[in-house]
């Protein structure tokens, strides 16, 4: 991490964020739609999402991209956009200031749409044995009552 120091990004002060932004999911999608939020999440298709979760930085999309195919039980990469939000946005409360200070992952979510502006075709995702552990930890935050999203 660097040595600048943290503001929160807030509804406020958004303005200053700048792109390009990702998402990562199993879904298929064209440039120019719009992603809203309403619908069941990545992780637990029990779950409508009031949010969508989107970052600066292409890692934590290719985290949702393969955890949504693998929780989904399908096969492939899944998909991973470039979007631009509509609206306003916020650090997200479940990464910002959890393991790490500030928010290190660049992750945001919004009520608002986001827009398709761009598909990510070349990306590396991570090691087998690395999504299969973060899987695993899942499973296990779930076991123990604490896969909880602050939504």
């Amino acid at each position: 991490m660097n040595n600048e120091k943290w503001s929160p990004v807030t509804h406020e002060n958004c303005n200053h964020m700048h792109g390009p932004f990702y998402h990562g999911t199993k879904v298929e999608f064209a440039i120019g739609d719009l992603l809203s939020p309403g619908h069941p999440s990545n992780y637990d298709e029990s779950r409508v999402l009031n949010h969508l979760y989107f970052s600066a930085i292409l890692d934590p999309a290719i985290w949702g991209a393969e955890l949504a195919m693998a929780l989904a039980n399908l096969e492939g990469r899944g998909r991973i956009y470039v979007v631009e939000p509509t609206g306003t946005f916020e650090d997200d409360p479940n990464l910002t200031n959890k393991r790490f200070p500030g928010n290190p992952t660049k992750s945001y979510r919004t009520r608002d749409p986001l827009r398709i502006v761009g598909v990510v075709e070349d990306w590396q995702g991570h090691p087998v044995e690395a999504v299969q552990g973060m899987l695993n930890s899942l499973r296990d935050l779930k076991r123990r009552g604490l896969a909880i999203i602050e939504d």
